[in-house]
């Protein structure tokens, strides 16, 4: 349409040239050359016109091309969002379950980090019981025997020799109990861990041993008595690093028992005591999980 333009503009031009050089006496060569410049002219103006058309062309065929491949860009974008949604609900719906089993095993790493502390720093109280268990055997070895008709030595029940060894040593019953607790033995290791507190408790894993009893009887679903067993930790020993998770346990197992008040006051001591640690991030779920507001660290 504008070639077509352009062509009726210059025809006009032409014609006017034409009339005016018809009406104005003027010499024939000069209106000649008149008449081809402006050919020349209209020629320019249509070869202008084209070469603006291709430009355009080819920049609306660019700008449909980079479109195109936004547009694609763009869906696959969309679908990456929608994979990388999925995958964090998914997170989300299997972090509350593998949450409590990391908190058990990271429990469990520590105490056993614990238990190699108190072991190296009791090589030397080993050693010193070896050699007196040795010096006597010797002695005993070195006592002759009783004479015929001597009173014989005290027996238990049944008749069977009244036991007179020492008990385990700390190291062991805590390891064995620790391990019977984790292999779902529970009453084993309630057992041995009770035999630590009797002969061993004022070692430093007195309170880790206090506590894995409130753990064993909070797995058997026993809340009461687990609330008691984690009390003991809490006033009993109160300079004990499981002072936090003994306070957390407490308000779980309170909430397992309906005490609702209860274990909302000691969730909140979690939180007021021990902020910033684990302890307090899952008191403040477990209190937002019970309706309860609690303010921003």
């Amino acid at each position: 349409m504008r070639t077509r333009w352009l062509v009726f503009l210059a025809a006009a031009m032409l014609a006017g040239a034409v009339g005016g050089a018809l009406l104005t006496p003027a010499p024939v060569g000069a209106v000649a050359r008149e008449i081809i410049q402006l050919q020349r002219d209209v020629a320019l103006l249509i070869q202008a016109q084209r070469d603006l058309q291709r430009s355009v062309d080819e920049k609306h065929a660019i700008q449909k091309t980079l479109l195109e491949q936004n547009l694609d860009a763009v869906s696959k974008l969309n679908i990456a969002l929608g994979g990388l949604q999925k995958t964090v609900q998914d997170v989300q719906a299997n972090s509350g379950a593998r949450l409590d089993t990391m908190t058990t095993q990271v429990q469990g790493v520590a105490d056993n980090l614990e238990d190699v502390k108190a072991r190296i720093g009791k090589l030397n109280q080993q050693l010193a019981e070896m050699q007196g268990t040795l010096q006597s055997l010797d002695a005993k070895l070195a006592t002759p025997a009783p004479a015929p008709g001597a009173t014989p030595p005290p027996t238990g029940p049944g008749g069977a020799a009244a036991p007179s060894g020492p008990p385990p040593s700390a190291d062991v019953l805590y390891s064995n109990g620790l391990r019977d607790f984790q292999g779902g033995k529970y009453d084993l290791s309630r057992q041995e861990f009770s035999d630590y507190l009797k002969y061993y408790a004022d070692t430093d894993l007195a309170s880790n041993a206090q506590f894995w009893l409130g753990e064993i009887a909070y797995a058997q679903k026993d809340h009461k008595t687990a609330v008691t067993e984690y009390d003991k930790v809490i006033t009993n020993y109160p300079k004990s690093f499981k002072q936090a998770t003994a306070r957390l346990k407490k308000g779980m197992a309170l909430v397992e028992l309906g005490q609702k008040a209860s274990a909302i006051r000691e969730l909140r001591e979690v939180v007021r005591r021990f902020p910033g640690t684990d302890e307090d991030r899952r008191a403040r779920a477990k209190l937002k999980e019970l309706g309860v507001l609690v303010s921003a660290r």
